[in-house]
């Protein structure tokens, strides 16, 4: 379909990616993996849409339909991510991707469409800028970012190794480590946990672009991470550390060996992902010598009605009674919810 100017916008076929993509375009958010792994984990519906103008140049946008009960279907760009939007090889071809998938979304009845960006758009209306990826510069050598932590910092990586605590990284015979942490973490914030499946298939997809990171104390899984590859990034978008060991330090050791992996492996960037300006995660990655990268979230009406998310009182309510569930029942029905849920 034409989007006027000589600007043609058309559906893409998930296969089809590798063709659009370009070495501008290295964001997580922006890997043609996830066109599978979140269809194939909780069933979602990908609506991937390319533009091309003129003269060649192209920019695609990769969003998800989730069709939720009783509050009905968001368009998202992306779901479970930090980042989305359409790719940054044209800026001008944001405005006809932005508004060919308004036009989709209500096509479906869509109240909204959220874009999670790295970069401003070129289309009207204000992003929400209270999030922000914390970025490390790495190089081969990992004294500079040794050299920049603190005494305070440095001291706990040491102590964590003269606790006992040991790490290992490899794939998808790791996940059953990670996730017992990951799940007892997410009842004990409140949260509803992510599917086993969601990070089975993203390991498998991502394959030797993944790598799954455990720390533990003698056999004992305490913490754990799972850091994905994306240009010359090494991105962690998922994390825990179980608490009742947190005087062991095992979240600095965990940390430590993956940056200094990333480092050996020639990545120039451990991206800690998104946090909130002044939260403790923030204040976590900071400490490494972290740089903010801003992040720009939009929420675009397409029904007169609509409204995006839920009061901040109904939010703490959720968290109160979710931590109080047993933890095998937050991780049978925790990705039954999940996966409605896709901040």
């Amino acid at each position: 379909m034409s989007a006027g100017s000589g600007v043609q916008v058309r559906p893409l076929a998930p296969h089809t990616l590798d063709g659009w993509l370009s070495p501008s375009d290295p964001h997580l958010a922006h890997a043609p993996q996830w066109a599978t792994v979140i269809r194939q984990a909780y069933g979602h519906h990908p609506l991937y849409l390319g533009a091309e103008d003129v003269s060649g140049r192209r920019a695609f946008l990769p969003a998800f339909i989730v069709r939720r009960p009783l509050v009905g279907p968001v368009i998202t760009s992306m779901p479970f991510l930090d980042g989305g939007g359409p790719s940054i090889g044209a800026p001008d071809l944001d405005e006809p991707l932005v508004a060919r998938l308004v036009e989709e979304a209500r096509g479906i009845g869509a109240r909204f469409v959220e874009l999670r960006c790295a970069r401003k758009l070129a289309i009207a209306g204000e992003p929400l800028e209270h999030k922000v990826n914390l970025v490390l510069p790495l190089a081969s050598d990992t004294n500079p970012v040794w050299r920049g932590l603190d005494q305070g910092r440095r001291y706990q990586i040491r102590k964590a190794e003269r606790s006992g605590l040991s790490v290992e990284s490899g794939g998808a015979a790791h996940i059953d480590a990670f996730y017992s942490v990951f799940a007892s973490r997410m009842r004990e914030l409140g949260s509803p946990v992510h599917a086993r499946d969601f990070f089975t298939s993203i390991v498998n997809g991502f394959a030797d672009r993944a790598r799954v990171v455990i720390v533990r104390k003698g056999s004992t899984p305490i913490g754990g991470l799972i850091a994905l590859a994306a240009g010359d990034a090494l991105t962690v978008p998922w994390s825990s550390c179980l608490t009742e060991y947190r005087a062991d330090c095992p979240n600095m050791l965990l940390y430590w060996e993956t940056i200094r992996a990333g480092c050996r492996d020639g990545f120039r960037r451990f991206d800690f992902g998104r946090s909130t300006r002044g939260s403790g995660t923030y204040q976590f990655k900071v400490q490494w010598g972290a740089e903010e990268k801003p992040l720009f979230w939009y929420t675009i009406p397409v029904a007169e009605s609509a409204r995006a998310g839920t009061s901040e009182s109904g939010k703490a309510t959720f968290v109160r009674l979710w931590r109080r569930l047993p933890l095998g029942l937050t991780r049978r029905l925790g990705p039954r919810v999940r996966k409605y849920l896709i901040q």
